[in-house]
């Protein structure tokens, strides 16, 4: 499974990037707005950290405008995917850009119906929000799931992007499902690494290991 960081923050995306296992960057107009700087320039920094698929989100809400900047988002750098919400004009859109051969990432999905529809529009991933669904007390879990199992039937060139994921259970939930790709804030990237039996391993080798060392007689100097 692919590992995402869903942020647009630099420094952020540096630190993490610098791990080694982060695949790509998935960015919104909101997390945009959060940063300090033109939001294009930004963009382009991302992808220069990154080697991976890199989502800009269009604003506009008519198919003529989604092209329009799908296009112009698309020109900024070859890592950027762009983002398309999953609505009627988005479908229009999607279909346009995938033929220009532009790979689209069709967000807010909240059912496996639009997810299908999105998949045979073209787009190159489909984004289930499913701590969103989990807010409503529906289990999101089961749209990413279902969406898979419909996928497994066809060829779409389509992949799974569990998105809105808040803590690192529903990374792993999926995992074992078998998504695609998983992307998250860089809090749960790191909540990944944490095992409390971990940090308490290590500390007890360090401190037996600096009690071999006191017990060592001192080399004298040469």
């Amino acid at each position: 499974m692919k590992i995402f960081l869903d942020t647009a923050s630099l420094k952020e995306i540096r630190e993490a990037a610098a791990l080694g296992v982060v695949d790509g960057i998935t960015t919104n107009p909101s997390l945009l707005a959060k940063e300090s700087g033109d939001p294009e320039q930004i963009l382009v920094e991302i992808c220069k950290a990154v080697d991976g698929p890199i989502s800009g989100e269009v604003v506009a809400t008519d198919a003529e405008g989604m092209v329009r900047e799908g296009r112009h988002l698309a020109s900024l750098h070859k890592n950027i995917v762009v983002k398309v919400p999953c609505i009627a004009e988005g479908l229009k859109a999607t279909k346009v850009l995938a033929a220009e051969g532009k790979r689209v990432n069709m967000t807010l999905i909240f059912s496996p119906a639009q997810a299908l529809l999105a998949a045979k529009a073209g787009a190159r991933y489909v984004s289930p929000f499913v701590g969103r669904l989990d807010d409503i007390s529906t289990e999101g879990m089961e749209l990413v799931a279902d969406i898979i199992q419909i996928f497994d039937h066809y060829d779409f060139d389509c992949e799974v992007l569990a998105a809105s994921l808040r803590h690192p259970m529903h990374v792993i939930a999926a995992a074992k499902m078998g998504t695609d790709i998983a992307t998250m804030p860089t809090s749960v990237f790191y909540a990944l690494l944490k095992h409390p039996l971990t940090d308490s391993g290590l500390k007890r080798f360090l401190e037996d290991w600096e009690k071999v060392k006191a017990q060592m007689p001192t080399k004298s100097a040469r």
